[in-house]
């Protein structure tokens, strides 16, 4: 007897039973959750019997009172939107229940906004992350700025950016790009028209420290430890072991191993396309100890699903990992194995000094990690000892 057979289900959920009950198994979750599911709706189809609303009607006023009947009937499960996203995913889809329209800011600023957003995806090929940092302070400097009844952004002075960007400097790192996004906004302000006069060099600039100091990596037997500490009987081992073998050999950054994709991966040639930043695809010749690794997940660790990313939750619903959860994965293998916390971009600092250890060129360096600036990977000659001893001078010799 199938589980949707076993859940005494009527009203008018009952024709999407079986369909919900098979998505929810092809995602990866239990005979038991299944079952735990398909109880919540049949819940929803006696609550929708009982006020008398079809499911077209179950909008976002009729989710909360829902909701608030399951509390006061003193369910203790799936009392709140989180819970309902499974079921609500499903009748969305399937056009039962209405989507809820995304809230559009139609104000002066919220139309701003949104242009801003498509310049900087259209025009700029910022990637997802990069792209809404940028939004996030224009949005910051638009709530200084810009007065509710209008923007005014005409009256905006050198002296107002530069009210701004040292108050967003007290509050964060000048590394973390404030500058260069304040720039960005403020030039296509001018080339829009919005103001009268480019305030970008208004924007004062940060120390020149780059290069100051050291490309921070591992050792080898630190990035051994880290390897070490997935345990690959499980799959969630086998999982971490390739997505840290990917990481310390290719020098990927955590959002491209994130979404590396099967497709991605030609075993015939040995090539693996990396899905870069600024939208740009290369390619890079795949390590037999990666491929294995990757081999080994796919065969007796990656669950069966739609997903075409190769790196997928290990519970359900099985989805591709994000970037925030390749970083945590490493986060996690620091704990396992003793080592302080460091995040996967440590791991593609890595990757570079080995290759220079072990005889690499800078130009090779910046081949793997698709460098498109020399200078970028110039601050890794400071750990090439060995063409350093070279430029070396003789120590002086005092003679009395």
């Amino acid at each position: 007897m199938s589980v949707s057979s076993r859940v005494r289900m009527s009203g008018p959920m009952i024709e999407y039973r079986a369909g919900f009950a098979a998505e929810l198994v092809s995602l990866g979750y239990t005979d038991l959750s299944t079952a735990q599911q398909l109880r919540l709706m049949a819940c929803l189809s006696d609550w929708l019997v009982d006020r008398g609303l079809e499911p077209t009607e179950f909008d976002d006023v009729a989710i909360e009172e829902f909701l608030e009947a399951r509390r006061r009937a003193g369910h203790v499960e799936w009392r709140t939107r989180v819970g309902l996203a499974p079921m609500l995913g499903f009748l969305r889809g399937m056009g039962v229940v209405p989507t809820p329209a995304p809230a559009v800011d139609m104000s002066p600023a919220g139309q701003l906004i949104a242009a801003y957003r498509r310049y900087l995806t259209d025009e700029r090929g910022m990637g997802w992350s990069a792209r809404d940092f940028y939004v996030r302070v224009a949005r910051r400097f638009l709530d200084h700025h810009a007065p509710a009844a209008g923007l005014g952004l005409g009256e905006v002075t050198a002296a107002d950016v530069a009210t701004f960007v040292l108050a967003e400097c007290a509050r964060r790192s000048v590394r973390s790009g404030v500058l260069s996004a304040t720039r960005c906004l403020l030039r296509y302000l001018f080339v829009e028209g919005l103001v009268a006069t480019e305030l970008a060099w208004a924007v004062p600039s940060a120390a020149g420290r780059h290069g100051a100091s050291l490309p921070k990596d591992l050792l080898p037997v630190q990035v051994n430890a880290l390897l070490a500490s997935c345990d690959r009987r499980r799959a969630i081992g086998r999982r971490d072991f390739a997505i840290i073998t990917v990481l310390s050999r290719l020098g990927l950054r955590a959002g491209e191993a994130a979404v590396l994709s099967l497709d991605d991966i030609d075993w015939h040639s040995g090539d693996l396309v990396i899905r870069g930043k600024g939208r740009r695809d290369e390619v890079l010749p795949l390590p037999d100890d990666v491929g294995e690794a990757i081999v080994a997940y796919l065969r007796r660790g990656r669950p069966h699903c739609e997903s075409r990313q190769v790196f997928i939750r290990v519970r359900a619903p099985w989805r591709g990992l994000s970037q925030p959860a390749v970083t945590e994965i490493v986060y996690r293998a620091c704990a396992r194995a003793g080592l302080p916390e460091v995040g996967a971009h440590r791991l593609r600092h890595t990757a570079a000094t080995q290759m220079l250890r072990r005889g690499g060129t800078l130009a090779e360096v910046a081949q793997v990690l698709r460098h498109h600036d020399p200078l970028t990977t110039s601050t890794y000659a400071k750990v090439d000892r060995v063409a350093l001893a070279s430029l070396a001078g003789p120590w002086p010799v005092v003679t009395r």
